[in-house]
């Protein structure tokens, strides 16, 4: 699902972000990433969406070569991939359902399919309740799920979680681990959790990759943290 081919990303200010990496995760797998800040992991995450192109070696996702992508079918081939950042990223002055509903609109589903698939993603995400709220009345948990369900409502091949939990409570991060590691089985999504939670990767183990000064220093799939 995902491979990284001798990957290098130099930026325009001489910063080498990444350097000659190399990574393989399969469809359907559920990878923690971890790594000290400034380590690669944000330019790691942006190369799989195209956000960022490498300068050197192949990036494949979904079986497309990302960096020969041209510029007007980046939007298309994001449809592949849902991402969930940390500060949710709502627009507040749609409610729940309007929220969802608009990763939906914006390429152009049916009224119909869009009612039907907002609601069957939040019965997933636990939020059939709050359709009708805004934002601002949700607790944060509430508003990571709705992130989440908005990230997940056209059925991508791969969910990217950065840092998913990096604002909430303890007990909250558990819920969102637990929902994404169900989605991660229901719907067989390949799910990428980048985290700096010790916790959660020791508690809920799973594939965990380390990257440091821009290579992967350490992948383990027995999970666990590693010290870095």
């Amino acid at each position: 699902m995902i491979k990284l081919t001798g990957v290098t990303k130099i930026y325009k200010t001489g910063v080498r972000a990444l350097n000659e990496m190399n990574l393989n995760i399969n469809s359907g797998e559920f990878v923690y990433v971890i790594g000290p800040t400034g380590a690669g992991k944000s330019t790691f995450i942006k190369l799989l969406y195209r956000e960022e192109i490498a300068t050197l070696g192949v990036v494949t996702v979904a079986g497309v070569n990302v960096s020969k992508i041209k510029n007007r079918r980046v939007p298309y081939f994001r449809r592949n991939i849902g991402v969930v950042f940390q500060n949710f990223r709502l627009l507040p002055k749609k409610t729940i359902f309007e929220n969802v509903a608009f990763a939906l609109e914006v390429i152009d589903t049916p009224k119909q399919k869009i009612r039907t698939e907002v609601r069957k993603t939040l019965e997933l995400v636990g939020l059939s309740d709050k359709a009708n709220s805004f934002p601002h009345q949700l607790s944060g948990g509430q508003q990571q799920r709705v992130a989440i369900a908005r990230a997940i409502v056209n059925q991508p091949k791969v969910l990217i979680a950065d840092e998913p939990t990096g604002n909430l409570d303890p007990d909250t991060s558990e819920e969102i681990i637990q929902l994404l590691m169900r989605i991660n089985k229901t719907e067989g999504t390949t799910i990428l959790v980048v985290t700096h939670n010790r916790d959660m990767v020791e508690k809920y183990k799973n594939r965990t990759i380390l990257i440091d000064n821009g290579c992967v220093t350490s992948d383990t799939s027995l999970g666990g943290y590693i010290n870095d």
